[in-house]
């Protein structure tokens, strides 16, 4: 019997380093350092290091404030959602460089792609 214990997947870490690559890619995606989220999490930058390599499991809070902050559901990271929209370039590409904004300029770029969106179906109809 303990051979065949050997031979199974450790299907627990495995799940821990899809969560912690997701969240990698996520934070990576948004142009966020580690310390910035380590700060944002109020933990160490080296726990944050190890959630993203599933060398230390993240906690339900943890994981809850990475979504919002992400702006992704919670499960999306824990494999149980797809991410629903499959980004070209040119997107990852704004979002890096919105990444590099300051909050308020981040809040008026926001505000004018709602306003874009708001004008766009009147410029289809006309």
């Amino acid at each position: 019997m303990s051979k065949d214990r050997e031979k199974q997947p450790d299907v627990k870490g495995d799940d821990r380093k899809a969560l912690g690559e997701r969240l990698r890619e996520a934070r990576e995606y948004l142009g966020f350092s580690q310390e910035q989220v380590a700060t944002f999490l109020s933990v160490h930058r080296s726990a944050l290091s190890l959630m993203e390599t599933g060398q230390r499991k993240v906690d339900a809070l943890e994981l809850k404030k990475l979504a919002g902050l992400y702006k992704c559901p919670v499960g999306y990271f824990t494999g149980e959602e797809t991410e629903e929209t499959s980004f070209g370039a040119d997107v990852k590409h704004i979002a890096r460089k919105v990444s590099k904004l300051s909050p308020d300029d981040r809040e008026e770029l926001s505000r004018f792609a709602d306003f874009l969106r708001a004008r766009k179906p009147k410029r289809e109809e006309g």
